[in-house]
């Protein structure tokens, strides 16, 4: 049975470093929730305090009503798959998924049912009495996988389970995972640095940085409203214009930047004249081409580079006259090209697609 996840203020030092800073999250039962990040951001340490494998100084953890801070690893119930797959390699892959249950004193014909059923679920069945030598990565990964849920764990951790897959085997396993832990009724704790992975996969995400949550949302949320500049440039690409916001008008915010005023729907009530904030516009939502009469945020460019890659070109924009600021923009079932040479080009904006960001560094 699912249950939800509580982590209230937690802290975790090495030394003098601070890996998670006061670390409050609340993770709903059944949710696939991911811990994404860069390196050094404390996502996995996060985790391993989950899985009672480091133990914090500050805070508490519950998994439903039972508060687990204190509790050693093989009392909290929880299901964890590595990185590195962690199999025994003199075992087959049923012994392998068996292993748990036998350390748990299971009956043998309860362990020989629950084997069948973790490996039906990952699709291995065929596999049961290779070594894991005998399996190719993504296979491996489906047993680790297995092993994890024959036990029925009440939350089941990932910690980068699909950093040594290639790509291809990567786009596949993402949603096979997604699949098994909503087919389980499993809640799930991520923790990757693939943005890509996380939001195709996750139902809610929280964004790490120097072991503080710097946002938490849905991936739709984090990646059309990012609170800070930090989410904005870690979750896919992005521009960033720095300016002073010039007017607040009804719904509108107009902000002055060198590369030219800008108006956004974002940040009203947030924001008053004269504040210092950063204008952060998605490759994909800037236009090349005439804009219709009555457009705001319509600018005058030059396209000087472009990368062609069939379905999208991404072209290399300067906006704002020969001292302004290159733009990237990326164009779908392109039109505009200029490899090599300089073109004009009209760039322009929806106001709905320019959001409005606390000044900061990505």
């Amino acid at each position: 049975m699912a249950v939800s996840v509580k982590i209230e203020n937690l802290v975790k030092t090495f030394g003098e470093t601070r890996a998670v800073d006061h670390i409050t999250l609340n993770i709903e039962p059944g949710e696939l929730f991911f811990l994404l990040g860069p390196s050094g951001c404390g996502k996995t340490t996060l985790l391993r305090c989950i899985a009672g494998f480091n133990q914090p100084e500050a805070g508490t953890i519950h998994m439903g009503d039972e508060d687990v801070t204190n509790l050693p690893p093989h009392q909290r119930d929880t299901g964890m798959v590595f990185q590195s797959y962690a199999l025994w390699p003199h075992m087959s892959v049923s012994q392998n998924v068996a292993f748990g249950l036998e350390m748990r004193k299971k009956s043998k014909s309860e362990i020989t049912k629950s084997v069948a059923d973790a490996l039906a679920m990952v699709k291995m069945t065929d596999r049961a009495n290779y070594k894991p030598n005998q399996l190719s990565g993504g296979q491996q990964q489906r047993v680790a996988l297995a092993r994890a849920l024959v036990v029925h764990p009440k939350c089941l951790l990932l910690d980068e389970p699909l950093s040594n897959l290639d790509a291809k085997l990567r786009l596949e396993m993402r949603t096979e995972i997604r699949r098994i832990c909503k087919e389980a009724g499993l809640t799930a704790i991520y923790v990757t640095h693939d943005q890509k992975e996380a939001l195709s996969v996750a139902d809610r995400l929280a964004v790490l940085n120097d072991g503080v949550v710097e946002q938490c949302g849905t991936p739709q949320d984090v990646y059309l409203r990012p609170r800070s500049t930090f989410a904005a440039g870690f979750i896919g690409e992005t521009n960033f214009l720095d300016g002073e916001v010039l007017k607040v008008s009804g719904d509108r915010l107009i902000v002055a930047t060198p590369e030219g005023e800008w108006e956004s729907t974002h940040g009203v009530g947030e924001f008053k004249v004269g504040d210092d904030v950063t204008v952060s516009l998605r490759p994909e939502t800037l236009h090349l081409g005439d804009a219709s009469v009555g457009q705001s945020n319509v600018m005058q460019g030059i396209v000087h580079d472009t990368v062609y890659l069939g379905e999208v070109a991404q072209h290399q924009v300067r906006i704002g006259g020969d001292a302004g600021k290159n733009v990237k923009v990326f164009d779908l079932n392109p039109r505009i090209l200029a490899r090599d040479e300089e073109q004009e080009a009209t760039v322009w904006v929806e106001a709905q697609d320019v959001v409005i960001l606390p000044r900061g560094k990505a």
